[in-house]
């Protein structure tokens, strides 16, 4: 009896493993055909480095007489190096459309790899200017999204309630934008991994404990970068009414 249910059971595991590799891969296509619709130079680009890596590979096998032997790999790596290619201009793409909505910032935020914990909305305004709480190696970091001037004040007054709590460990100030002094939202996630490593994990998971008594300030912002087409005035009274 146990027998087969195991059986059973390995044969549901391995039938939804197949439903989310064809998702995954469903997904992987439609966001090839929307980035070729908007990037004419992505197919250039892509069959062009997997020309160019397999010539060379081949070149390279010639020279020794086993240009045969390792074609196979050219054409691997070729592939690879064309993938690469089309991640990053698709990264680029969003980031782009992304750049100056709300909630873009914080949507950039929940996408970073590595042990970072992230709070979005730790403080905001009716403006959709906001803060965002994140821990990690380097401590805590405070990314504000919105207008400068009124985000420099949000930022302040976090940076005390946090500052009661935590003592020495270090505080970052971060406001995304592209003027002097202020991170673009493409660069955020390599701005904090390249910020030093001031804790451990043990005492970042504490850090966590202290902070998550502290709650949030203002309403909550909209999930991920607003849509382009959304009126500001409709968000902003559904955020007042929250």
């Amino acid at each position: 009896m146990a027998g087969k249910q195991d059986k059973e059971a390995a044969k549901l595991a391995k039938k939804e493993k197949r439903a989310a590799s064809k998702a995954r891969r469903g997904q992987i296509f439609e966001a090839f055909k929307m980035q070729r619709k908007e990037d004419k130079a992505l197919i250039p680009w892509m069959v062009g480095s997997l020309l160019v890596i397999t010539g060379v590979v081949f070149g390279i096998g010639f020279i020794f007489d086993v240009h045969w032997v390792v074609l196979p790999l050219g054409i691997l790596l070729g592939a690879l190096a064309a993938v690469i290619i089309f991640g990053r201009r698709v990264q680029k793409t969003v980031y782009s459309k992304a750049d100056g909505q709300p909630g873009a910032a914080a949507w950039a935020l929940e996408n970073m790899r590595g042990r970072w914990k992230v709070t979005p909305t730790v403080a905001a305004t009716t403006q959709l200017d906001a803060v965002h709480r994140v821990l990690g190696g380097p401590g805590v970091v405070l990314v504000a999204e919105g207008a400068p001037h009124r985000v420099k004040s949000l930022l302040a007054q976090e940076k005390k309630r946090v500052a009661r709590l935590i003592g020495e460990t270090p505080i970052y100030n971060v406001i995304i934008g592209n003027e002097e002094q202020q991170v673009p939202l493409k660069k955020l996630q390599g701005y904090l991994m390249k910020l030093p490593r001031n804790l451990k994990p043990a005492q970042v998971d504490a850090l966590e404990a202290k902070l998550a008594a502290l709650g949030n300030r203002g309403a909550a912002m909209p999930k991920g970068p607003m849509p382009a087409g959304a009126k500001m005035r409709n968000v902003q009274r559904t955020i007042r009414r929250r």
